[in-house]
């Protein structure tokens, strides 16, 4: 009775940003996944955006952190209190029937960090929570076909994590996660500017780093940028130019070790679902498929066309708000395939 009054969320509870999809509507929430509370209290003093800016700027009083950490929560509390808020701002809570809510979470996360996540969900206020791996909703999410009896591999690269899945049949045959993500790539890009130049920038200048010069295969044009920060030496600040070639050379490392896991779930693949994949191409979503260069460097180092999805950052969210109506098209196709074969 309420399946047809209530509102359907699907969200992506991501290590750098939260997504809420509501059916009818799309995408209404896009929000760093940072919470902001006053020390001893736990008062929340701000979510998302405005808890983002406040990273590494706060004082002693107040503490900006993020609860997610490679794709599974590390703050269960605060985990609670950004979803409530998140969907405060988007669902008021005077409606009759709570939603029914379908939460991506990465395919390597334990027993008892699903339950987490669900828990997180219910006291937020949900009627009913659904835990999918966010390789099969970023699947549903970038209209893939993946009910046919035909091999899809989807690349799913957030901010924690990077989920490598094959699909057929609406299910998964191969899917591998490593907890290598945007994340790792700033910290690559911190850890090279320091041990290179001896200075110490911070989370959200390399972050601007990667998304403005950030690349992963050689490109004709060479982009410059300058980054400010401390001297590792004397602590006094100071400013440094740095271009795209020596932004493609820090991220070398977590480039490489995704691109191996790649390699490494083709190997697992059966060969007609291989075959499959070399006429169809992997499909990337996430926001670390934006990184420029990606898809040529896996083209060029698996053989196989790699396609990033139409808008990539949203694909897991999408496809967790349309879980409902894919598993009704699902049982009804089963239903149909039932009848005609007795």
């Amino acid at each position: 009775m309420f399946g047809n009054i209530s509102s359907d969320f699907g969200i992506d509870l991501g290590t750098c940003n939260t997504l809420i999809y509501i059916k009818g509507k799309g995408v209404v929430l896009n929000e760093p996944s940072v919470v902001a509370v006053e020390r001893g209290t736990k008062r929340i003093v701000a979510v998302g955006a405005d808890a983002k800016r406040m990273l590494w700027k706060t004082p002693e009083n107040i503490i900006a952190i993020r609860p997610m950490r490679d794709g599974v929560i590390a703050d269960i509390e605060s985990t609670e209190k950004m979803i409530r808020c998140f969907i405060d701002r988007v669902f008021p809570r005077y409606r009759f029937v709570k939603p029914r809510m379908v939460i991506g979470v990465p395919s390597c996360i334990t027993e008892v960090e699903r339950r987490a996540v669900e828990e997180s969900a219910y006291k937020s206020g949900a009627r009913e929570v659904r835990v999918i791996e966010e390789s099969l909703a970023a699947a549903i999410g970038a209209d893939i076909p993946i009910r046919e009896p035909a091999g899809h591999m989807i690349l799913d690269i957030g901010g924690g994590t990077t989920e490598i899945s094959v699909i057929s049949l609406g299910g998964m045959v191969v899917t591998s996660a490593i907890r290598i993500g945007g994340d790792e790539f700033d910290d690559s890009i911190i850890k090279h500017i320091r041990s290179v130049h001896n200075l110490i920038i911070g989370e959200q200048m390399a972050e601007r780093l990667k998304i403005e010069i950030g690349n992963a295969s050689p490109d004709k044009m060479i982009d410059k940028m300058e980054v400010k920060g401390n001297d590792a030496i004397t602590g006094l600040p100071r400013r440094l130019e740095v271009d795209s070639v020596e932004v493609r050379e820090a991220l070398r490392d977590p480039v490489t070790q995704i691109i191996d896991e790649i390699k490494t779930v083709f190997g697992k693949t059966p060969p007609e679902l291989a075959a499959d994949i070399v006429d169809r191409g992997i499909v990337m979503t996430g926001g670390g498929s934006l990184l420029r260069g990606l898809d040529k460097l896996i083209q060029k180092e698996t053989g196989v066309p790699a396609i990033i999805a139409e808008q990539p950052e949203l694909c897991v969210a999408l496809g967790a708000g349309k879980y409902f109506d894919y598993i009704k098209g699902a049982d009804l196709t089963k239903n149909i395939y039932d009848r005609l074969n007795g």
